[in-house]
C-alpha cells in the first residue's frame, strides 16, 4: 500500500493517490488530470476509483474528465445530488482497493454532502483519514458555504459539524494520519497550520475545535466568529462541480491563441476583455500597459483572480512574462473556473512596446524612503492586507483597505494628491495599485517590500490592539 499526497501551493491543495496491489483511487484530484493518469501508467496500476469529499468551493475538481478518461466511478458520500453518474455511497459502507479497504464516514457539517474516508490497511488497520475540508491542520471547514443549497443556517452546520468530528472523527485511534483537502492560504478556514499531513493525536492536543471539553455552544461560537464573505467565485465553482464543465483540453486551445499587439488592443477595446498581466510585480511596476490587471503566477495566483475577477465568464487574455508557458497560466486559470481565456499577447509587453504602443507604470519607492516622507504623509498611507494583519501591527495614522475589499474603499484614496500604498511584501499592494490606476487614481506609489520592509524603519509603528476592545 502506498499514499501519495499532491499538494498544490498556489491553491494550498492536497490531492491524494492510493495505490494496493494494483488497484488506485484518487481523492479529490484537481481538473488537469494527466498528472494522475500518467502515474497510474508508470506503476502499472488500475484507478478504479475516484472519491470525491464534497462538491467543493475554491476550486475545480477533475473528477469528470478522469471518469471520462478511466471509466472509473466517481464516489459520493451521502446526500450529494450531482448532475452525472456518480455512486452515492452509504454511511459505512466499504470499498475494496486491492488489499486495503476505504470506508465511508458521513461527516457534514462543512457542507451537507461532506464524507470523510476511512482508509484501513491490509490488516485491516486503521491507517489514515482524508477529511476534505471537515477537519483541517488546526482548523475545521467554514460551515457557511451551503446555505444557498438548504434551509440550513450557519449555525446549524456549525453544530453538525461539531457532532461529526465528536462522532465519527475523534473515537478513531491517535496514531490516525490526517490527509486534509487544504492547509495554510487557504478561504475554507481561518487558522489552519503551515504542514499539510498530522496525526489525530496531535491535532486532538493542539486544534481547538477536537477539544474534550469544548460544549457544542463554545464550538459554534469559535467556527462561526469572524467568518469573512467567501470570495464569489465560490458558489459558481460549486455548481461546476456538481453540474459538470467543458474539458480542460477544450479550454487550452481556446486560451492558447496567440495575438498580435493590435489584436490584442482590439479585443481588449471592443471585447471588454480583461487584461491580465501575470509577471512578477517589478516587471509590472517597471512597464505595463495600460489598465491591464497585475495577477502575479509568483504568488496565490489563482486565489487572488479568483477574489478580483468578480465575472469567472468574462474574457480574459493575457501578459505572460518570458520564459514562462502560457498554457501554465490558463491552466491555473481552470482550477478556479475561469475558462474563458482567449488568447495571449504574442512576444508580451516587448512586442507591445516594439508596435509603437503606449506603457504606463507604477512609482513605486523603498522603505527608507517612505521614512522620510513619513510625518508629513502619515494620513495618506493605505495598508492592503487583511484586518487580523493590520491590527496585528500597522504603521501609526495608516488606513486599513483590505485587498479583497478593495471596491468598498475606493472612496477613501484621494485623487487630487499623492497616496503611499503597501501590503505584507509587494504582491497584494501591486494587485491593488494596478486596479487603482484602472479606475483612474494615478497619483498612488507604491512602498517595495511592503510592510516587512518598513518593519526595519523608524517609522511610528501601533503594535497588536484586541479586537474585542475597539468600539
Amino acid at each position: 500500500m502506498t499514499v501519495k499526497q499532491i499538494y498544490t501551493g498556489c491553491l494550498a491543495h492536497g490531492a491524494y493517490y492510493i495505490t494496493s496491489n494494483g488497484e488506485a483511487a484518487i481523492i479529490d484530484p484537481l481538473r488537469e488530470v494527466s498528472p494522475y493518469i500518467d502515474r497510474a501508467q508508470k506503476d502499472s496500476v488500475e484507478i478504479k476509483y475516484i472519491f470525491e469529499t464534497h462538491f467543493h468551493a475554491d476550486f475545480v475538481s477533475g473528477h469528470i474528465t478522469l471518469a471520462e478518461k478511466t471509466g472509473a466511478p466517481i464516489i459520493y458520500g451521502p446526500n450529494a445530488n450531482p448532475k452525472f453518474k456518480a455512486h452515492i455511497a452509504t454511511d459505512g459502507e466499504i470499498f475494496k482497493l486491492g488489499n486495503v479497504q476505504i470506508k465511508v464516514l458521513h461527516t457534514p457539517g462543512h457542507t451537507m454532502e461532506s464524507t470523510t474516508y476511512l482508509l484501513l490497511d491490509e490488516s485491516g488497520k486503521e491507517y489514515a483519514i482524508f477529511t476534505g475540508d471537515t477537519l483541517f491542520l488546526g482548523d475545521v471547514g467554514r460551515p457557511d458555504l451551503a446555505q444557498k443549497t438548504n434551509e440550513l443556517t450557519t449555525e446549524d452546520l456549525a453544530g453538525l459539524s461539531y457532532d461529526s468530528l465528536r462522532n465519527k472523527i475523534m473515537p478513531l485511534a491517535d496514531e490516525v494520519i490526517v490527509y486534509p483537502a487544504h492547509g495554510a492560504g487557504s478561504a475554507c478556514g481561518k487558522n489552519m497550520m503551515k504542514e499539510t499531513t498530522d496525526t489525530l493525536g496531535n491535532q486532538k492536543k493542539k486544534n481547538y475545535a477536537l477539544r474534550s471539553d469544548m460544549t457544542k455552544e463554545e464550538f459554534i461560537k469559535e467556527l462561526t466568529d469572524g467568518l469573512l464573505p467567501p470570495p464569489g467565485y465560490f458558489e459558481f465553482n460549486v455548481k461546476m462541480n456538481k453540474e459538470g464543465y467543458e474539458p480542460i483540453d477544450k479550454v487550452l486551445k481556446d486560451g492558447l491563441k496567440p495575438l498580435s499587439p493590435d489584436e490584442f488592443e482590439t479585443i481588449a477595446n471592443e471585447v471588454g476583455a480583461v487584461m491580465l498581466d501575470v509577471r512578477t510585480a517589478k516587471e509590472f511596476a517597471q512597464k505595463n500597459i495600460p489598465n491591464s490587471i497585475f495577477i502575479g503566477l509568483d504568488g496565490n495566483f489563482a486565489q487572488w483572480v479568483g477574489e478580483m475577477i468578480i465575472d469567472v465568464k468574462q474574457p480574459i487574455i493575457l501578459i505572460v512574462p518570458e520564459g514562462r508557458e502560457e498554457e501554465e497560466v490558463i491552466t491555473r486559470l481552470s482550477r478556479v473556473g475561469f475558462d474563458n481565456s482567449i488568447g495571449y499577447l504574442k512576444g508580451g509587453i516587448n512586442a507591445w512596446k516594439e508596435a509603437g504602443k503606449e506603457t504606463d507604470s507604477v512609482v513605486s519607492i523603498l522603505a527608507t524612503e517612505l521614512e522620510s516622507v513619513y510625518d508629513s504623509n502619515k494620513r495618506n498611507i493605505f495598508d492592503v492586507r487583511k484586518k487580523s494583519e493590520y491590527l496585528s501591527e500597522h504603521v501609526q495614522g495608516s488606513k486599513n483597505t483590505p485587498l479583497a475589499e478593495l471596491n468598498n474603499y475606493l472612496a477613501e484614496y484621494p485623487k487630487d494628491k499623492s497616496f503611499y500604498i503597501h501590503c505584507a511584501g509587494g504582491y497584494r499592494s501591486m494587485i491593488a495599485s494596478s486596479i487603482l490606476k484602472s479606475r483612474g487614481y494615478h497619483n498612488l506609489i507604491d512602498v517595495q517590500g511592503g510592510y516587512k520592509a518598513i518593519a526595519e524603519t523608524k517609522i511610528p509603528k501601533t503594535e497588536f490592539v484586541c479586537p474585542t476592545t475597539l468600539q
